[in-house]
């Protein structure tokens, strides 16, 4: 059923998993690297590890693996060298003849030395540059400061010497007479000069008053910009220093201390004229190392253009590499280990294509044995594999999010593709949000190319792989805004005009007393004069919670008839007739014929209390029903499906537990014994047995019958409080109506009742951003959560067993975009 497909595609079954069947494979040797990547090109199967017992260091292949990863942290190495220089891998495809592995391990070899030996040579350039950048700056900070204390110096030595000869020589200090007197007795200071980080002047000087407890002077001076420092490589702002001090022992305490604070210590020349030849020799130096390091940066970034040209394939020729070997490393050897044996899943219909791999990689290695290819029995269950394109994957994945689909039963993403987003717009319906809606969802499909190749953000990513799901849910939400005519919550005249009019001029528009019918009824959805009328919330209330509840017993219904499905695919009659029979009963009995009702009483006008109808039908189901009655013998009609609702309890209790250990004792005397089939008919009802997988365990039937009362009281009490839950989508359709009906009035109208265009720029603007940040973005999400609940729980909990485990063959395709 739902079959479909052609071409070159084999016809795709979407309610139930491919066909799968265990294959073994017997490789020769010098072929099994090249049929692994023929198969890994192919994409459609599973290998088994048959090596589970020993680790990766004690398999066959773990030296190329070794080999493959030495190689990949070159690739590393390669892509971080371009990042920090900015130069992209380029993404044109490679026309010439593709490198063999070895080659391109030599290759690589090449690159990485010759790569390291520039990076080497530059490093010391750069921190040669920096080292001479630093010191030209010492030199003009320290050289100005020399020059203005000399030229202090010299003008106070010459006030000395002018002073000694007047007649204030009796008042002049006794130091100064004492040392122009005796110029011997003069001190001999040495100084240290360099630069230290500003963050640490502070404690710099603290730590070098104590160190020489005062004996030493320090002159400090900001630097205007900041200079990259020569070991770390980072700008850093720093202050020039000058220390003055006495003496070997208070210089070496200097030298550890500014080792200790990295401060980069440079010579400086007392003499003037030799000051001046060292800043035009460290200015000249500069220049020259500055043209030398960018003629090697420009050497470096050539080198790594001549990488990123063929970055991406050889980065996937290495995955694909170290992918084979993981791969072969899963096969067992036979014990002449010149074969390997390898096991895994397989669709049936890929079995002439992965007998077409083998037999291309037995040719092209000149093998001259070939591989054989032989279909195994099994009791295990297979992997489930659903064949899905990029508008289908998405509401696939939305299932899987839940859990993985038992081999071959139902697959709910086949009504996913229509209940989800319809569900959706029933609690979002809106045709001017679902336009905006759409236009996104145009927006992400238009451009899937460019986007599908770009790094994307992790809200972006998730809104591009739902983009069709978002498709169809502006679709729906255009469609249920059209039945509830609402465009930003304002009514429009679309399929005609209303079919009531005011009986005078003045019967306002605030009621519907007054109101005339003069036309025939509205042709589609909700009359536009219910909108801002007296009645509009009460006849709103009561259509939305009515409908949701027929919603969801449609959707609960369809739920239990899959079960039916399941079971007939499993050939399972016990639970055909004492799960689903008795299901399907107890939820019709009730709510089914509360359903009912609401259609009649639709169809009839009827002023019928539907609750008191409800209630009263458990309470006193004998008693006469009065003014409540819808139909003739309503009251025998409630009393036989009281009945039935009673009945179908035990019936979905009792009987299946018995009958299940009936089998467990005539399977156990030997009477269920058959031949095994090695037939695909055998392997495809495989899942019908998942349930009697304890066929020669010990049958335990208190286990049994509690898991039986179980679902049972889970399904009873699950009937009230699933149909219950439906009535979200009225809630959410309320409250999002009403939340447009505010923003509508209280915002852009009131705004545009102010005649102020300042104000009314303020009310539209405040108009978007709550129509996009509410509406559009809160409201989708929590729509889109509500109905994600109604699938996985109240839908998919009447048949869905997701106990399954998704097929994943070994595909380059999906290797290659994994990330590293």
């Amino acid at each position: 059923m739902f079959r479909g497909g052609g071409g070159c595609c084999p016809p795709m079954d979407l309610m139930r998993s491919e066909t799968m069947q265990l294959v073994q494979v017997i490789i020769p040797a010098e072929s099994a690297r090249l049929a692994v990547s023929n198969l890994g090109d192919l994409g459609l199967v599973q290998f088994k590890d048959l090596n589970a017992d020993k680790s990766p260091f004690q398999r066959t292949y773990a030296a190329q693996i070794k080999r493959c990863g030495e190689m990949t942290r070159k690739m590393h190495f390669f892509k971080e060298q371009m990042s920090k220089a900015a130069i992209l891998t380029s993404s044109t495809k490679f026309s010439g003849a593709p490198l063999e592995i070895d080659d391109l391990e030599i290759k690589l070899g090449e690159f990485e030395t010759e790569l390291i030996e520039v990076n080497t040579n530059n490093g010391k350039l750069q921190r040669t540059y920096n080292e001479l950048v630093e010191y030209n700056v010492l030199l003009q900070k320290t050289g100005e400061f020399f020059y203005s204390a000399q030229r202090s110096a010299t003008q106070q030595q010459s006030e000395i010497v002018a002073d000694q000869f007047g007649d204030s020589s009796l008042e002049s200090p006794l130091m100064e007479q004492e040392m122009v007197a005796d110029p011997l007795k003069q001190v001999k200071l040495g100084f240290l000069s360099g630069l230290v980080p500003k963050q640490k002047a502070m404690a710099f000087e603290r730590i070098l008053f104590r160190a020489t407890r005062g004996n030493m002077l320090l002159q400090q001076e900001s630097v205007d910009e900041p200079v990259t420092d020569p070991q770390s490589g980072e700008k850093v702002v720093k202050n020039s220093f000058v220390i003055f001090y006495s003496g070997e022992r208070a210089k070496s305490k200097i030298v550890k201390i500014c080792d200790a604070f990295g401060a980069n210590r440079y010579p400086f020349p007392e003499d003037l004229a030799k000051q001046l030849h060292t800043i035009q020799e460290v200015s000249g130096k500069v220049s020259e190392l500055k043209a030398t390091v960018e003629i090697g940066l420009a050497h470096r970034d050539s080198i790594l253009k001549n990488i990123g040209s063929d970055f991406e394939q050889w980065n996937n020729m290495l995955k694909k590499e170290k992918a084979i070997y993981h791969t072969l490393n899963m096969f067992s050897i036979d014990v002449t280990k010149k074969c390997l044996v390898a096991e895994g899943w397989s669709p049936v219909f890929a079995t002439s294509k992965v007998q077409d791999a083998l037999h291309r990689a037995t040719t092209d290695s000149n093998s001259q044995v070939a591989s054989i290819f032989q279909i195994l029995s099994t009791q295990e269950s297979p992997p489930t594999y659903f064949q899905t394109n990029k508008f289908t994957s998405s509401f696939q994945g939305v299932v899987d999010a839940y859990g993985i689909a038992k081999y071959q039963e139902a697959n709910p993403g086949l009504f996913t593709i229509v209940t989800f987003p319809f569900l959706f717009a029933v609690m979002f319906g809106d045709w001017g949000h679902g336009i905006c809606l759409l236009l996104s969802a145009l927006y992400l499909i238009i451009r899937e190319k460019k986007l599908a190749s770009q790094k994307l953000n992790d809200i972006v990513e998730i809104m591009f792989g739902g983009r069709y799901v978002i498709l169809m849910m502006s679709l729906f939400s255009i469609y249920t805004g059209l039945i509830y005519n609402e465009f930003f919550s304002v009514p429009f005249e679309l399929f005609g005009k209303s079919a009531y009019a005011c009986r005078d001029p003045s019967c306002g528009d605030a009621t519907t007393e007054g109101l005339l019918k003069v036309r025939q009824v509205y042709p589609f959805g909700v009359d536009p004069v219910w909108h801002g009328s007296r009645s509009e919330l009460p006849f709103l209330n009561s259509l939305k919670m009515k409908m949701s509840i027929l919603l969801g017993l449609t959707q609960m219904n369809l739920g239990i008839m899959l079960s039916f499905f399941n079971a007939k695919f499993f050939k399972n009659t016990i639970n055909v007739w004492y799960q689903f029979v008795p299901r399907l009963i107890f939820l019709n009995s009730l709510f089914g014929y509360l359903s009912i009702l609401i259609i009649i009483k639709w169809c009839t006008g009827s002023k019928a209390d539907l609750y008191h109808v409800m209630i009263y039908m458990f309470l006193s189901p004998t008693d006469d029903i009065g003014e409540n009655q819808l139909f003739p013998g309503q009251k025998i009609v409630q009393l036989v499906l009281l009945l039935l609702a009673l009945v179908s309890v035990p019936w979905m209790l009792i009987p299946k537990p018995l009958f299940l250990k009936k089998q467990h004792e005539q399977r156990h005397q030997g009477q269920h014994y058959t031949m095994l089939q090695a037939t695909e008919e055998s392997v495809t009802q495989l899942g019908g047995h998942h349930e009697n997988s304890h066929l020669h365990d010990e049958f335990e039937f208190s286990e049994v019958f509690i898991h039986q009362l179980i679902h049972t009281i889970e399904f009873v009490l699950g009937a009230v409080s699933n149909t219950a839950s439906y009535l979200r989508l009225w809630a959410l359709s309320l409250a999002h109506s009403e939340l447009s009906t505010v923003f509508y009035d209280k915002v852009l109208l009131l705004a545009w009742g102010y005649n102020n265009i300042i104000i009314l720029v303020l009310g539209v603007t405040v108009f978007l951003f709550a129509t996009i940040g509410v509406l559009l973005s809160m409201e989708t999400l929590s729509a889109f959560l509500h109905a994600l609940r109604l699938h996985w729980v109240e839908f998919q909990d009447k048949f869905y067993e997701g106990d399954g485990y998704k097929f994943e063959p070994f595909a380059f395709s999906s290797i290659i975009e994994e990330e590293d």
